[in-house]
């Protein structure tokens, strides 16, 4: 009942009116009819005549609803009453600020940004009925609520985590950009994603920005939306270990008016090689170009998709669509190439019962297949150095295991000696500058899995010299702390095999063959021999260099996390350089992640909210789960 009834009473002559208990006055109450009463009229009526009356019934109806809201928080934690009471409570809608009413607008917000769903999804049929099934108390708000008030609380939330995260353990930050351009709306957004270890070497990541950048796109104009962005998360250029970039001249240029380190990405680097090398050679060309057409005639016609599923049962392989390429990514071409190769059999059927607008002579099938072959390394190692975990200590020892397996012979060569001779001397032209830059040999010789094993004799003590002058640098008492500790620790035996224990390697004979990830054992194995004799001024550096690698599949963070106490000089030094990420891959695949938000579905969004959604999909993981502490 209304507040107002305090200074009110119904009359008995006609109950239309309420008589004011203050001047005896008769009041409307609104209608002729029950439904339409209101005590609009009876407040009016008290505001105007008795002010002070007005007042006390203010006082009375402020805290009448508070004592309601206090209702509605204690309501699912402790239900009172009769059955019938707590019945009736079950079906009253929550408060706005009703603890279970907010966590339900928070999940949807999150389903929301992590699923790439449109806000309209909240007003489907569908999802309305499966929240009434699932909580009938849930007062759902509108679309333009969850877009305008949820999302950014969110976003808030996330941006306020991730600062704390950088401010309080992130030291040497590395980072990856990308500029992404949309085909539906020519919206264009410039990346930043930030990678680093934290003091415990648990390896970090967040997206920081995939803003709007409008107007040209010149290494100017870049520099100056770095600078932005570095200044709004309060990231000194000290702490800037790293960019990694495309090899564009306006990201270059635009790296060096910032005043930043920064480095290509080195999927680009092979891209490029793959293309000097193989990808440009008439012959290929003409091949590829059949290739595609051949894929673009099933992709258009779903009569011969569906013819050649046919003829692939009949002869017993497993149904597969061909692989479509994208140009710009040399690997992409491989799959195509790969999948026609499978599917050669089905192939040769379908165009003898339908024919194909163009077709493959044998001599471009066999091309084919030796390109194929020839690439399996470049594309295995891309698919290595894109892995979620690769830095860029893995640069110099993929490098020189590539090279040494383009050196050797094998059966498969006839026919393509030349192009793999062109293919290494375009590996070395791509890569030239690759060995003389101090933070992937610095990053390598830090790798446990790699130390000085893939350098030549003069980088390896140019690596030493650069390390030793490093560790100099670090305090006396840390140097002196560890000196007496470098023989084997219980701390270490789930990294270092023991004694008597083979370590995951093989020697590779002629007789066995050879893969590109066996170049990588077989090297380690001529080096780990010597390294023993090899001497060291600093007795950390020496302690380090002399024990042996680790396996590769084992995790160098995994190792330092147990041995930063032996080597407190090094540690510091780890963390920084096994932040830094060999490619730029993190923003592509944010941007890949991008067209999804800036969907058919979803084209007129606003790139500012498109940048929330992108944000607290990458960064939402960050967030301390429940239970735990935050941290």
């Amino acid at each position: 009942m209304s507040s107002v009834w305090s200074f009110f009473k119904v009359s008995e002559e006609d109950p239309r009116y309420a008589v004011c208990n203050n001047c005896e006055g008769r009041v409307m109450r609104g209608g002729v009819r029950v439904k339409s009463f209101n005590t609009t009229n009876l407040i009016t009526h008290l505001k105007n005549k008795h002010p002070e009356a007005y007042t006390e019934y203010e006082k009375l109806a402020n805290a009448n609803k508070q004592q309601k809201k206090n209702a509605y928080n204690t309501t699912a934690a402790a239900p009172v009453g009769s059955p019938i009471e707590r019945l009736l409570e079950k079906n009253k809608k929550f408060h706005k600020d009703h603890p279970k009413q907010k966590a339900l607008t928070m999940a949807i917000t999150k389903m929301i940004a992590v699923d790439d769903q449109p806000f309209s999804v909240v007003e489907d049929e569908g999802f309305r009925e499966m929240l009434e099934v699932a909580e009938p108390r849930y007062d759902k708000p509108s679309r333009r609520y969850f877009a305008d008030v949820a999302l950014p609380a969110l976003h808030d939330i996330v941006a306020t985590h991730v600062h704390k995260l950088l401010d309080s353990d992130a030291n040497d930050i590395s980072f990856t950009t990308d500029i992404w351009s949309s085909d539906l709306n020519q919206t264009s957004m410039l990346s930043l994603t930030a990678q680093w270890i934290n003091n415990n070497f648990e390896m970090k990541r967040a997206v920081l920005h995939a803003q709007e950048f409008p107007g040209s796109h010149t290494g100017t104009a870049i520099a100056s939306a770095f600078e932005g962005m570095f200044t709004e998360w309060r990231i000194r250029k000290e702490n800037v270990h790293v960019v990694l970039r495309d090899n564009a001249r306006n990201m270059v240029k635009a790296m060096e008016e910032c005043g930043v380190k920064s480095l290509g990405c080195m999927a680009h680097l092979g891209q490029l090689a793959v293309h000097d090398a193989v990808l440009s050679q008439r012959s290929v060309v003409d091949s590829l170009a059949i290739a595609r057409k051949i894929v673009g005639h099933f992709k258009s016609s779903p009569l011969g998709t569906s013819r050649l599923r046919d003829i692939q049962r009949e002869m017993g392989m497993k149904t597969k669509m061909l692989q479509q390429d994208v140009p710009t990514r040399w690997n992409s071409t491989f799959l195509m190439m790969t999948t026609l190769l499978e599917q050669k059999r089905a192939l040769v059927m379908y165009e003898a019962y339908h024919g194909l607008p163009v077709s493959l002579n044998a001599n471009q099938w066999s091309l084919i297949e030796k390109m194929t072959t020839l690439l399996a390394p470049f594309e295995e190692l891309t698919r290595e150095i894109s892995s979620h975990t690769a830095t860029a200590a893995d640069v110099i020892p993929s490098v020189v295991a590539l090279k040494r397996f383009l050196n050797k012979t094998a059966e498969t060569d006839s026919g393509v000696k030349t192009t793999k001779s062109a293919l290494l001397e375009a590996m070395n032209k791509r890569f030239e500058t690759t060995f003389s830059e101090q933070l992937y040999y610095l990053a390598t010789i830090l790798d446990p899995r790699y130390k000085d094993r893939y350098f030549d004799a003069d980088l390896k003590q140019v690596a030493k010299n650069k390390l030793e002058k490093e560790v100099d640098k670090m305090t006396v008492s840390a140097t002196t702390s560890a000196s007496a500790t470098f023989g084997p620790t219980p701390d270490t035996e789930d990294t270092e095999p023991e004694e008597g224990e083979p370590q995951e390697k093989r020697m590779c004979t002629p007789s066995e063959g050879h893969s590109f990830l066996d170049m990588f054992d077989e090297i380690l194995e001529e080096k780990e021999q010597d390294e023993q004799a090899t001497g060291s001024t600093s007795v950390q550096v020496h302690g380090y260099l002399s024990e042996p690698t680790i396996p590769r599949n084992v995790s160098p963070l995994q190792y330092w996390q147990s041995n930063m106490t032996r080597f407190p000089a090094l540690a510091p030094m780890a963390r920084k350089y096994l932040s830094a990420p060999c490619t730029s891959v993190e923003s592509e695949r944010l941007f890949s992640g991008a067209s999804n938000v800036v969907s058919e579905k979803r084209n007129r969004i606003g790139t500012e909210r498109a940048e929330m959604l992108l944000f607290v999909k990458h960064n939402i993981c960050l967030l301390p789960k429940p239970g735990k502490a935050k941290g």
